[in-house]
C-alpha cells in the first residue's frame, strides 16, 4: 500500500517502507527518513499498546482508534495554541 503526503512546491519527495502492524506500507512524502522511522517506530508502540490493552481487538479497530487518539490530540493542541493567542 502506498501512501503520499502533501508537501510544499519544490520539495524533494522521498519513498520509505514501513513496517507498521506487521503490514508493509510505502509512504511518500518530503519527510527525512528519521522522521519516517520515528513515526514508524511511535506507531507500532501505541499500536502494541492498545493491543495489550484490548487483545480480542482486531488490527482495523486498533488502527482506527490510534487514529481517533491522534486527531484528538491534533485537536487538543490547537485549542490550547488558539487559547495561548
Amino acid at each position: 500500500m502506498t501512501f503520499q503526503g502533501g508537501s510544499q512546491v519544490g520539495e524533494q519527495k522521498r519513498r520509505y517502507k514501513a513496517v507498521i502492524g506487521n503490514h508493509t506500507y510505502t509512504i511518500i512524502g518530503a519527510a527525512t527518513p528519521e522522521h519516517f522511522a520515528a513515526t514508524t517506530q511511535l506507531l507500532n508502540a501505541q499500536l502494541a499498546q492498545i493491543k495489550a490493552l484490548s487483545p480480542a481487538m482486531s488490527d482495523e479497530q486498533a488502527a482506527i482508534l490510534l487514529a481517533f487518539n491522534a486527531v484528538s490530540d491534533v485537536i487538543k493542541q490547537q485549542e490550547a495554541q488558539d487559547q495561548a493567542e
